[in-house]
């Protein structure tokens, strides 16, 4: 097995790694500082170092330049309880592998881990040049979800692959977007965003790629599309669910061959253009429903981010509230919240999202003028979505129809019917591994939230996903 070097100041930390890790039968080290680190390794070689950012003296990022001539190609793994897009984007800067934030699941701590030790070199090599000094700012929040966001951007921002950006409308998509461009190489490039639902239907192929002239009525000179603006530089296709079928053939082959044409002109023409597609649309709904191409969905889709709506991270709202308030026009270093005004934006729905949250803020600091802000200086809430309800309805009764179709079904095919006794476990045999699938997918594999979401206690999470085989 394996050596690791675990460098943390909590001994609580250190104890409960150990222990999990032994079990495992890796051997285990323990430093309690960045220094004890560096003074152990000038006797041992760990296979993989996993160290905290906070420590005493030197921190954990810092001391990983120090480690490095140490401790060879060795994956380090990067623990915090502070995580920031800052911390992302300068870990994966210094060569970490990965970082964790705190508390953190030991099963996800595992699943690093053995990626880690199976691996022979950090996923980013150090740069030549110094990490952006752009801060993220308005990318706020600190829960699990941001982190897992703010842990994506940070590793696909420098991979120049095409990004996917989903989400319901106001989570902040076009922001990803700008943030992945300016933590890029991209970054002193143009950064264009394109709605493609504002576009005219009739003119959106001359838009995005620009036309020849006397290519059309109307068209008395050349124009460069945005595609031409955008060279070298990053192109946001902001609800690209709305792409006229004609129009995805095209953007498909601008992903697969790098080339496009002018409208009026056949002659292709090279681009090194990187494109970040977002919507608010379910893509594989459309896709079965023949509205949106397979192959362009899997093209754009490289790398895929699904922004968590706000009422999925409310623990980050304080921290969304406070910066807004200062963004809020007028007076705002008088402004303040009175007793009850975050207690009442937690109970409000938030059909809006983020965008919503920055209205409501604004609209209650023009209403308090340079005094507290009250609850009921708050507009009222957007309705809930109707739409919402009636699919997950339908869902829901084609989930029953479904079952009754399969007892039927299985009645024809058994002679004996009434000799059946195994009705409940066939079923859950059948329904049980998509469900668990689809609840770890949007937890991110991380098995104590999805526990959670399921209401399963974690050990019975564990074994279900044993028994089926799944997430091994």
């Amino acid at each position: 097995m394996s050596h690791i070097l675990v460098v943390d100041d909590e001994p609580a930390i250190c104890w409960g790694l150990r222990e999990f890790l032994t079990d495992d039968g890796h051997e285990v080290s323990v430093a309690a500082s960045a220094e004890e680190a560096l003074r152990m390794t000038e006797t041992i070689r760990p296979d993989v170092v996993v160290m905290d950012v906070r420590l005493p003296g030197m921190d954990g990022l810092s001391a990983i330049q120090h480690l490095r001539p140490r401790i060879g190609t060795a994956p380090i793994v990067v623990i915090t309880a502070f995580g920031t897009l800052d911390t992302a984007v300068r870990a994966v800067h210094e060569g970490a592998f990965d970082y964790l934030t705190k508390p953190f699941d030991l099963d996800q701590a595992a699943m690093v881990l053995n990626r880690a030790i199976t691996s022979c070199a950090p996923i980013v090599e150090e740069p030549a040049a110094s990490p952006p000094n752009d801060t993220g700012v308005g990318l706020i929040g600190s829960s699990p979800a941001m982190q897992r966001i703010f842990k994506q951007i940070a590793l696909v921002a420098a991979a120049d692959v095409p990004v996917l950006i989903t989400g319901e409308s106001g989570t902040g998509k076009e922001l990803v977007a700008r943030l992945l461009h300016q933590h890029s190489a991209r970054r002193d490039k143009p950064f264009l965003p394109v709605c493609l639902a504002a576009l005219n239907p009739g003119l959106v192929e001359s838009e995005l790629f620009g036309h020849a002239r006397g290519s059309f009525t109307g068209a008395t000179e050349d124009r460069r599309g945005v595609f031409e603006f955008a060279e070298r530089g990053t192109l946001l296709l902001d609800e690209i669910g709305d792409t006229p079928l004609p129009l995805q053939v095209k953007l498909l082959r601008v992903l697969e061959n790098r080339e496009y044409s002018v409208v009026g002109d056949p002659r292709p023409r090279p681009t090194q253009v990187r494109i970040i597609a977002a919507t608010n649309r379910s893509l594989p709904e459309m896709i079965a429903a023949g509205t949106f191409r397979e192959d362009l969905y899997y093209r754009l889709s490289v790398f895929h981010i699904e922004l968590p709506p706000l009422c999925e991270r409310l623990s980050d709202l304080p921290d969304l509230a406070n910066h807004f308030l200062r963004l809020a026009p007028g007076n705002s270093a008088q402004h303040r919240f009175a007793e009850g005004f975050l207690d009442a934006l937690q109970q409000r729905p938030w059909a809006g999202n983020v965008r919503e949250l920055r209205n409501a803020i604004e609209y209650a600091a023009l209403l308090a003028r340079s005094g507290p802000l009250r609850a009921e200086h708050l507009p009222p809430p957007l309705p809930l979505p109707q739409v919402g309800h009636v699919e997950k309805t339908t869902a829901e009764q084609q989930i029953a129809t479904g079952v009754s179709d399969w007892v039927s079904q299985l009645a024809e095919q058994l002679v004996e019917f009434g000799a059946t006794t195994d009705l409940y476990d066939r079923l859950l045999s059948v329904v049980e591994p998509p469900l668990l699938q689809a609840v770890l997918a949007q937890c991110g594999h991380n098995r104590a939230a999805a526990a959670q979401k399921l209401g399963l206690h974690r050990g019975t999470l564990r074994q279900k996903l044993k028994q089926h085989g799944i997430d091994k």
